[in-house]
């Protein structure tokens, strides 16, 4: 992989991150789920087993000789039995005596808790029977204590698995996508070069003047389908380039806007298209690489051109908003269904219809989100587009997407 970018070896690093935190809540939620299972059949096993010895001691326990940690009181023509075991303070507890019972209820007292049952005895006494629940509540505490080391252990051996099924798991994900890259970069240089030849003989076989105008004309479509063809392998080539680092530096995006209008003046001259620039009189700077965002810029102005019929018109605007730099590229060409907007920037995706996306706008989508920008499109069928790109001012962009991208575009 010493072919990468930056931006894949941080991919691929955030994949294995993922993986491994997937892998670590997994086996959390289920030590979690386990020990939550523990917990409650501990505490209703617990508590079953105190009501029933509450019942007990409420039907056949007698004054001091009920078990440790209980007590049993009985009243008996108004007169309470409390037995010669030492009584907690605050029982018992006098008004359910009064009221007969039966009644179960839990108290906090002395720093603990009790149950009591409160329940009718035999030849017209009560019976109140309580239960001391400190030592169950300090097995539960126990319980809790070995639950949370249990955790803690289950998230570091999950932590080191969840790293090692990460590293294992992306690792042929991530050779197959260092071989694609590899492969899409030396094919598109290796391409470029009898592209470039077989596109200067058409022009050449063009200038000359014993042609047939039949011929002349297939040579003119010849042309145009060599050049649209370089332009499909200069942005395959710059796609898989754009995930390289390089130093940003300060872009003028006005300087940007004029020179694309200027690139694509004389093929709108020729269609009878009018472009209208609006622009501000001061530099607006983005930070990032020049000849990438010139590429991004172009193909916007080059995309407006080509679905803008005769006559048509195509409005650039730069301005200032809101601590952005926005440029937007408006038509009133053939539109698009607004629901493809998202399906444009996508690679050679189908819209409605017979419509085909290709690569271009792809390509600005990803030019403009490497700058830490947005791009948008806005269109009705019959009505024209719109394509709006914000980037962030110069000084301005935030530290997590200073990860810039380099262009082999010359």
């Amino acid at each position: 992989m010493s072919s990468w970018g930056d931006a894949e070896r941080a991919e691929v690093r955030r994949a294995r991150l993922r993986v491994s935190v997937l892998v670590g809540l997994a086996i959390t939620v289920m030590v979690t789920f386990v020990g939550a299972i523990a917990y409650v059949v501990m505490v209703h096993a617990q508590e079953s087993q105190v009501t029933r010895e509450l019942q007990y001691n409420a039907r056949f326990g007698v004054p001091g000789i009920a078990p440790k940690c209980a007590w049993v009181f009985v009243l008996e023509d108004g007169v309470v039995d409390l037995g010669p075991l030492e009584v907690p303070a605050g029982f018992p507890l006098r008004d359910d005596l009064n009221a007969g019972g039966p009644i179960s209820r839990d108290v906090s007292a002395n720093g603990t808790k009790y149950m009591v049952l409160t329940a009718p005895g035999s030849n017209g006494t009560v019976v109140q029977s309580v239960f001391d629940m400190r030592y169950l509540l300090a097995d539960r505490t126990h319980l809790v204590q070995a639950l949370g080391i249990a955790l803690v252990a289950g998230l570091l051996v999950a932590a080191f698995i969840g790293l090692s099924v990460g590293r294992r798991t992306v690792r042929p994900l991530a050779e197959a996508l260092a071989r694609q890259q590899r492969f899409v970069a030396d094919a598109s240089h290796e391409l470029r070069t009898p592209i470039a030849r077989a596109y200067l003989r058409a022009q050449l076989l063009q200038a000359a003047t014993d042609l047939p105008d039949g011929h002349r004309d297939n040579l003119d479509a010849l042309a145009r389908s060599i050049r649209g063809l370089g332009d499909v392998v200069d942005d395959l080539l710059l796609s898989a380039q754009l995930s390289g680092r390089s130093a940003g530096q300060a872009v003028d995006l006005v300087a940007v806007a004029d020179a694309a209008v200027r690139g694509e003046s004389e093929r709108a001259a020729e269609r009878g298209i009018v472009l209208a620039v609006e622009r501000a009189r001061v530099p607006l700077v983005v930070n990032g690489i020049e000849t990438a965002l010139r590429r991004a810029v172009d193909e916007l102005l080059a995309n407006a051109v080509r679905h803008t019929p005769e006559g048509g018109r195509i409005s650039v605007r730069v301005r200032s908003v809101a601590g952005q730099v926005e440029l937007t590229v408006a038509d009133t060409g053939e539109g698009f269904e607004p629901r493809d907007a998202e399906r444009l920037f996508e690679r050679f995706q189908h819209g409605q219809g017979e419509k085909r996306f290709g690569l271009g706008l792809a390509l600005v989508r990803e030019i403009v989100t490497g700058h830490g920008g947005t791009v948008e499109a806005v269109g009705h069928p019959g009505r024209g587009a719109r394509f709006t790109l914000r980037l962030p001012t110069a000084g301005q962009t935030p530290s997590a997407l200073r990860e810039k991208i380099a262009s082999a575009c010359p």
